[in-house]
């Protein structure tokens, strides 16, 4: 394989995890923030129904807005009863800032708080949510949205955010089973409360004949959408934050951490409604509905957004690296403590961030389970500056939307047929698909590469590689 080797028994060499931020150099323009990762009740389901116990970082749905050039220093303030860690999710940041316990750094423990410091390069749609025990505390609630915004050629008479999830709650409003080995081990585990912004199928007031941009971010940890408007014509001019030539949507299919940013035309009276056809009957997720005297507008043409900064890859060959998905025979064996350049040994992980279950692999290797504490090894080490060509191969019969921390990489092809080249963090890869992506390898460190359905991430279907 060129620029890409196997690291079984290899020595970690990563950047080592961070204790405090980096500074921001004098005169930055700083976004300073504060994260209370606490249990807020909130009233999800109509009375009778009790308050939900919702894992939040703040009173009502987190949306940080920040501009492109802006730094962000955001403290994390853990108040729940286990540590946690912020991900900054599609964002391509210094590895320190990555908010994966154990391999960019030490947990955040109840009571404690740790500031992450970063300038993102990009703009876009992004969000971010915990590492470590996800499947309780990102099911139960604890993400949020991060838009940097510098990314249009005009200004749109709306910008909406549409955070979509399913919550698993029982009619009571408690939670319910946010997993079982069955849904763990096959397709995930179903919610049963689907919602916009924390609210079922809220309506949002839009501009009459105004021009609407949509920021859709799946945030749930199993479904699938078919995304797509019914009542006007809808154009897609981002995958995962990142800028796409405005393209007719039909309809577009987005797992779990998926986002993409649409525009459209709102009618001069009327409704618009954002649909989910991935379902035996479409499900209205949200209603736009036109409000105030129609704006003064020339024919719809759907604005374009500013190219994004992403290095273009430039393969030099075939595949350098091939990622594949399937069932896990046993858990993986793993080498001795792993030492770091500057001597200290990485901790064993603890229960938290292991599981008791092992149900999938990647390369036939597992993330760690509860009897087996130790960080595997890489999967990969790519060589910085080079383009690297990834085919991830699907060898099992449910979908799996494959993310890679700390990069963005291009979807170029599939032996399912003609894909529209994007860039993206997280692709969706189906039963018996092999989806090729490629990205310049230029961001150093250790990148996690995982599905996200969370439920198969927590069971074995997670591992890291090396950018070095």
């Amino acid at each position: 394989m060129a620029g890409a080797t196997s690291l079984v028994g290899h020595a970690f060499s990563a950047a080592p995890r961070y204790r405090t931020a980096p500074l921001p150099p004098a005169g930055a323009d700083i976004l300073d923030i504060a994260l209370t990762a606490k249990l807020r009740p909130q009233q999800l389901l109509p009375a009778p129904a009790k308050p939900t116990p919702v894992l939040s970082y703040g009173d009502g749905p987190a949306v940080i807005r920040m501009k492109q050039g802006q730094w962000l220093r955001a403290t994390l303030n853990n108040e729940l009863a286990e540590h946690t860690t912020v991900h900054w999710h599609g964002i391509r940041l210094p590895n320190g800032m990555d908010g994966v316990p154990y391999l960019t750094q030490d947990p955040v423990l109840p009571g404690q708080s740790f500031t992450y410091a970063f300038q993102p390069p990009d703009p876009g749609t992004f969000f971010f949510h915990p590492h470590c025990d996800t499947i309780t505390q990102l099911g139960q609630g604890l993400a949020g949205v991060l838009i940097i915004e510098g990314d249009e050629t005009r200004p749109f008479d709306a910008d909406l955010v549409c955070a979509y999830r399913d919550w698993r709650v029982n009619d009571d409003g408690s939670f319910g089973a946010l997993t079982t080995p069955k849904g763990a081990g096959t397709a995930g585990t179903f919610g049963t409360f689907q919602t916009v912004n924390d609210r079922h199928q809220p309506v949002f007031k839009v501009p009459a004949n105004g021009d609407i941009r949509v920021r859709f971010l799946n945030v749930d940890m199993t479904r699938l959408v078919d995304l797509g408007l019914d009542g006007a014509e809808g154009w897609m001019i981002a995958t995962d934050g990142n800028a796409l030539e405005p393209t007719k949507l039909e309809t577009w299919r987005m797992g779990p951490a998926m986002r993409l940013d649409l525009t459209f035309r709102a009618p001069k009276s009327g409704s618009v409604k954002l649909m989910n056809y991935y379902a035996a009957e479409p499900i209205v997720l949200a209603t736009f509905e036109a409000e105030g005297a129609p704006l003064d507008r020339p024919a719809f043409e759907p604005a374009p957004l500013k190219t994004p900064r992403i290095p273009e890859p430039k393969p030099q060959g075939d595949t350098d690296f091939t990622l594949r998905l399937s069932a896990a025979s046993s858990p993986s064996p793993l080498p001795a403590d792993l030492k770091l350049p500057n001597g200290e040994i990485l901790p064993l992980a603890d229960s938290l961030c292991l599981t008791q279950n092992t149900f999938w692999a990647m390369n036939g290797q597992t993330w760690p389970s509860m009897d087996e504490g130790r960080l595997p090894p890489p999967l990969a080490q790519f060589a910085r500056g080079r383009t690297v060509v990834m085919e991830i191969v699907n060898a099992t019969p449910h979908p799996h939307p494959i993310h890679m921390h700390g990069n963005t990489f291009k979807v170029v092809s599939s032996n399912k047929g003609k894909v529209l080249p994007h860039f993206a963090d997280t692709v969706l890869v189906a039963p018996k698909e092999r989806v090729k992506v490629a990205f310049v390898a230029d961001n150093p460190g250790a990148w996690m590469l995982h599905c996200h359905i969370i439920e198969h991430q927590e069971t074995g279907m997670m591992g890291y590689v090396e950018v070095a």
